[in-house]
């Protein structure tokens, strides 16, 4: 017990002494000081104050503005000793703070006249990542039906590709796709034409797999991935898909891997609950697709295979870039939709991280997954680690920006701080499925002070207050989830486990299906126990829910749905109570 208090007490002390560690982040850029003299201070002894420091430091004070002087605010030339200084002195008694006058910047904002109906890269915080990085020294792969360099490509860099699908260097576009997909990742961008892509100052390099009609083979793909690996590409994206997998691929994939490339692909447009190949390759992130509103796009695959979700647009916003008309050849600005147009988002931030400074593919990964806005309630893993963030992933991908403080304020806004288990992108609450579990045991011991509990009693108990919880956000690739859903809930949130709602069906959340338990089991030696143990977890689960999440389906999460849960949990007790009445042991 010792040891754990005293572990306890470093935990928390150095948790304290890294939130209240001042790093790199809070240090801008400055070249004079602010003083903010005390509103009590009178004008002549400020003006002593001023001809003293003047006449120590030889600068010399000056109001801000012809607003300052009811403010009592001064600007002084001055640098960090400077700063240090002045807070020693007996100034800092009589001002309100000494502080760096720091320079601000505008976010730079792209001079493309179409930029404004590119809410996609808006929504991933992309400008803010443009004021670090913008792809330089990259070059992104981009696997697909080619690339043809449109107007709004011409200030792109290229770097040679090839066409495997009629062996030979010129990988032009002839359907569209590719062009577009390379749009999003590198655009040419500020060229007062057209829009904008994410890593504009990225090379590309265009590999056609994909014929006309959109299709390629797996020997092609394969033969892609190698040659990008091979010939210096850092990234690579691949928006194609299909069901099967290959040990061609997949070896094609550890190859690159190995050589330290990133492999992004989409998740597929079948809204399916697995990705397509390749995207469910262990060495690939794949990407689910978000519509204008930020949910998941209604065509998205979902659930095992999907790492991160990004900007994949839907009718109600496509994602717009310059592309060919594949009956013309001719350039046009076309708006698509698909997990396609998402995949190419984490490829163009993946590639402004790597121009950050981190170079192995895990780290990337990493960057990307820590830095994404993660959605609280995602059972279904929708959105995978969450929604893709350009601006958070450099700020953490860049050397120094993020501190300790920055570090634990992340953990605390997406929850990391709270107790909980993640599994494959679905969060399963830790603490009150705990709770629930030790209450039920509670329970039987206030009921019967019996020891020991056979197994009987303590499946009963699982099985009413949390079920095998666990398993509720696990994903085995093409097996069905429900049956995951169905076996890691309790007795309470089998009414809604199938659509894997977070509301509690009164039915189910109710001294119901306990009641119908004993009167069936009352009369068996063994199974008489299951049923008491039942109506004790359910106990459990219906009087923690009660106080920490009272939301049930018609009834809401008020009052009302509080006063239901807590009376069905003491139903539930007293039929526990009344079925073990007189009994020795529990079984």
């Amino acid at each position: 017990m010792r040891k754990f208090l005293l572990l306890c007490l470093f935990v928390l002390t150095l948790g304290f002494a890294l939130f209240n560690f001042k790093g790199l982040a809070n240090q801008g850029e400055y070249q004079s000081i602010v003083l903010d003299f005390r509103e009590d201070i009178p004008a002549s002894q400020i003006t002593e104050e001023v001809n003293a420091i003047a006449q120590k430091y030889g600068v010399t004070p000056r109001l801000n503005s012809e607003f300052s002087a009811a403010d009592n605010v001064y600007i002084l030339e001055g640098d960090k000793q400077l700063l240090t200084n002045l807070k020693k002195s007996q100034l800092s008694k009589e001002t309100e703070f000494i502080e760096p006058n720091y320079i601000y910047n505008a976010f730079f904002l792209p001079n493309d006249p179409e930029y404004s109906q590119q809410w996609n890269l808006r929504s991933i915080n992309v400008e803010s990542a443009w004021d670090e990085t913008r792809g330089n020294g990259v070059t992104v792969a981009v696997i697909d039906t080619g690339i043809s360099r449109v107007p709004d490509l011409q200030d792109t860099q290229f770097v040679e590709g090839y066409d495997f699908v009629n062996d030979k260097v010129d990988a032009s576009d002839d359907n569209g796709h590719g062009t577009h997909v390379a749009g999003t990742v590198a655009q040419s961008t500020n060229n007062g034409y057209g829009v904008a892509g994410v890593a504009y100052e990225a090379k590309l390099m265009p590999l056609k797999v994909l014929s006309a009609g959109g299709g390629g083979t797996i020997s092609d793909i394969a033969e892609s991935i190698k040659f990008a690996a091979d010939n210096g590409a850092d990234v690579i994206n691949m928006s194609l898909g299909g069901g099967g997998e290959s040990k061609l691929m997949s070896e094609a994939i550890d190859y690159a891997f190995n050589k330290g490339v990133v492999i992004i692909a989409a998740a597929g447009n079948a809204n399916q609950n697995s990705a397509s190949y390749p995207a469910r390759y262990p060495n690939v992130i794949g990407v689910s697709a978000l519509d204008s509103a930020g949910v998941k796009a209604p065509y998205s695959n979902f659930g095992a295979g999907v790492d991160i979700s990004a900007p994949g647009g839907s009718e109600a916003g496509k994602i717009l870039q310059e592309t060919i008309n594949p009956q013309t050849g001719t350039s046009t600005f076309a708006g698509y939709q698909g997990t396609s147009m998402a995949s190419p988002h984490v490829a163009g931030v993946a590639a402004l991280v790597k121009a950050s400074g981190i170079s192995d593919p895990d780290e990337v990964f990493s960057v990307l997954q820590q830095s994404s806005r993660r959605i609280e309630d995602d059972p279904l893993n929708h959105f995978g680690a969450g929604q893709l963030d350009a601006s958070a992933a450099v700020k953490l991908a860049t050397k120094g920006s993020i501190t300790f403080r920055d570090f634990f304020r992340w953990l605390r806004e997406n929850g990391y701080l709270n107790l909980k288990f993640w599994f494959d992108g679905g969060a399963v609450a830790l603490l009150p499925k705990v709770l629930m579990v030790l209450g039920s045991y509670l329970l039987a011991w206030f009921l019967r002070n019996y020891l020991p509990f056979g197994w009987s009693l303590t499946s009963g108990l699982v099985a009413g207050s949390s079920g095998l919880f666990f398993l509720r956000g696990l994903y085995v690739f093409d097996l069905p989830q429900w049956p995951f859903r169905v076996m890691g809930s309790s007795i309470p949130e089998l009414g809604t486990a199938i659509q894997s709602s977070t509301l509690l069906n009164p039915i189910f959340a109710s001294v119901l299906i306990p009641f119908i338990l004993v009167l069936l089991f009352l009369g068996h030696r063994q199974w008489k126990w299951v049923a008491i143990g039942s109506a004790l977890g359910v106990a459990s689960c219906l009087a923690i829910s009660a106080v920490m999440s009272p939301s049930l389906l018609w009834l809401g999460s008020g009052i009302v749905a509080r006063l239901f849960l807590g009376v069905n949990a003491i139903l539930c007790f007293g039929l526990a109570y009344l079925a073990s009445k007189g009994e020795g042991k529990f079984a």
